[in-house]
């Protein structure tokens, strides 16, 4: 009997299983050709077959529980991307935005529950400040798959996020404090927590330096691809498990185990581990999100949660529009920042439950108001399109019909960057006779090197698992060609240690990507704009007739110098350094020309 009961729970499980993939493939696939985004269809998908739906799933908490893993994957994920100085340079947005946007936006949204209601002003707050916060979930994959997280526009809005996960520890503090619940003596006091708070961060920071860190370089010199997604999940749950027993946010906790890990060079390979549980388990909340939906709640009071969702989206875009204005943000930029934070969050949800608990609100008004921020997450695809269309941003180009680098041959060198300067650098390799695989990841860069009979492989060709399909491994040289400055010493060590037969090249913006990139294994750093200048310069000086032999002193002199120079910089630290070797300056005389 046992056995068969055992074997009942796995089929239960598989076709649980089955249906969820199920109703999420289809939903996606729909909404995706719609052009109304994957989250919409996962919410639909999770409203169809919920108890509310076709009632074949029930359980949408249990599930739900489990889904919130990928919030928390999510959070570290991007704690990866935040090195420790980028947080500190954004600490005026998170601790002011952030604060002013959650402040303002919850009092707004409790006056108004409080005068469209008959709720008491204490069941209007535990309801109006979780309102004020937005969806994570929703929100942070939607700026990554735009590519905008790493813009100022993304960066405020990541800003205000990342307080709002921060609020968490006091809004339930809040709560607590209004209970109508008998007190619970096991229950520590808010100020507690809060040293909990600063205790447990510190304590992270500590072990991913003297533990993690060490961790991952035994990982590394032992090569074994599955232990660095163990030791990567391992870092994400024992962070989420410390704050969740100190009862802290373990989506904070994750986060802060993200940020101590951006400095390491196994970033990219822990990043590229941890995506893909990431999506699966989002997406499977979103499902579980649209399953809590109760739909004859909303039936039955359809006028109320309709009015009451357009009331929240509308106060919160005019909220946050001001405030960004206030923090010096463009008209358009302000505008769509706040249709991008309109909706409720995934949080809330946690804390309705809190209030139901503290006797606060009762549970039809829990689910209510849950109707409602669902609701106001099912207009996100709809607002940002309208953002997109009115507001002049343009949403990076979506494209299924472009090979990736897993379909490309093996080849003896690698160009990653099809632009202006790794169209040269790839059309002399080929000329020379080795064979080339080259990756971009502008789709428009693509379409027209195809007009000229190139091939291009899609892809973000700095991540190393893309190097990986496209042969890294065995390829003699690695040459990175892209514009910007992203690629220093820390970013270019995982690509050393992962292909260490390749040799790398890399195209730097200026004096400063130079020194960045110092330190880094590779055997050539080439400024993109140096040799042309000085070709510049020697073509002026032969054109106002200067003598042959002058020219290539005056210019071998310049190279000496500015090699100097370097070396001086990168081993002060400092860009003032070497100074004086500069023509120019009061130390550093002119050649006379010659008669």
């Amino acid at each position: 009997m046992e056995e068969a009961a055992g074997h009942g729970g796995t089929g239960l499980l598989i076709f649980d299983g089955f249906v969820l993939l199920g109703a999420a493939l289809a939903f996606v696939l729909l909404f995706r050709k719609l052009g109304l985004g994957a989250v919409l269809g996962y919410l639909l998908a999770g409203v169809s077959i919920g108890p509310h739906g076709f009632g074949l799933i029930g359980e949408a908490e249990s599930i739900l529980s489990a889904a919130e893993i990928g919030i928390i994957l999510l959070l570290f994920l991007v704690g990866l991307e935040l090195a420790p100085s980028r947080l500190w340079r954004m600490r005026r947005e998170i601790f002011g935005l952030g604060l002013l946007q959650v402040v303002t936006c919850g009092l707004a949204i409790a006056g108004l529950i409080l005068l469209a209601t008959s709720f008491s002003w204490g069941a209007a707050l535990a309801l109006g400040l979780p309102l004020a916060l937005s969806s994570t979930a929703q929100v942070l994959p939607l700026l990554q798959s735009q590519g905008r997280l790493n813009t100022p526009a993304g960066e405020r809005a990541f800003s205000i996020l990342l307080f709002q996960d921060l609020s968490i520890v006091p809004l339930l503090t809040v709560v607590a404090a209004l209970s109508r619940a008998p007190a619970d003596p096991g229950a520590p006091p808010g100020w507690l927590l809060a040293i909990y708070s600063v205790l447990a961060v510190v304590g992270l920071v500590l072990a991913g330096r003297y533990l993690l860190n060490p961790l991952l370089r035994l990982v590394g010199r032992i090569a074994e691809r599955e232990l660095f997604i163990v030791a990567g999940l391992f870092t994400v749950f024992l962070a989420a498990a410390l704050m969740d027993a100190l009862g802290l946010s373990m989506a904070l906790g994750a986060f802060v185990a993200g940020v101590m890990l951006a400095d390491s060079p196994y970033r990219h390979e822990l990043e590229a581990d941890v995506d893909p549980f990431r999506s699966i388990l989002l997406g499977l909340f979103f499902l579980a999100v649209g399953m809590m939906l109760d739909v004859q709640a909303v039936l039955a009071n359809p006028l109320f949660v309709i009015t009451m969702a357009a009331a929240l989206i509308v106060t919160k875009i005019a909220i946050i529009f001001g405030l960004a204005r206030a923090f010096g943000a463009s008209l358009r930029a302000a505008f769509v920042l706040g249709m991008l934070l309109s909706q409720g969050g995934e949080f809330a949800f946690v804390l309705f439950a809190e209030a139901q608990r503290a006797l606060l609100i009762d549970p039809e008004a829990a689910s209510l108001f849950g109707a409602v921020v669902t609701l106001s997450m099912a207009t996100t695809p709809f607002l940002m399109a309208l953002g997109r269309r009115f507001g002049g941003v343009q949403q990076k180009e979506a494209r299924d019909d472009l090979d990736g680098p897993e379909a490309a041959e093996e080849a003896s060198v690698i160009v990653v960057g099809h632009g202006r300067f790794g169209q040269t650098v790839s059309q002399m390799l080929i000329a020379a006779n080795f064979s080339v695989t080259v990756i971009d990841w502008h789709p428009a860069q693509i379409d027209v090197s195809q007009e000229y009979g190139r091939k291009i492989y899609y892809g973000d060709g700095t991540r190393i698992d893309l190097l990986r399909q496209a042969g890294a491994e065995r390829a003699e040289a690695i040459l990175f060609c892209i514009d910007g400055q992203d690629l220093d010493a820390e970013a270019l060590a995982p690509v050393t240690m992962a292909f260490p037969k390749a040799k790398l090249f890399v195209r730097v913006y200026d004096r400063r990507h130079l020194l960045a990139v110092k330190g880094a294994k590779v055997e050539s750093a080439v400024r993109e704009v140096y040799e042309s200048a000085v070709l510049m310069a020697r073509n002026a000086m032969i054109q106002l007739e200067l003598d042959d032999g002058f020219v290539a002193r005056v210019e071998d002199e310049y190279r000496a110098r500015d090699k100097g120079r370097l070396s001086a910089q990168h081993e002060a630290g400092d860009l003032h350094a070497g100074a004086e070797l500069s023509f120019g300056t009061a130390q550093s005389k002119p050649f006379d020309q010659p008669s």
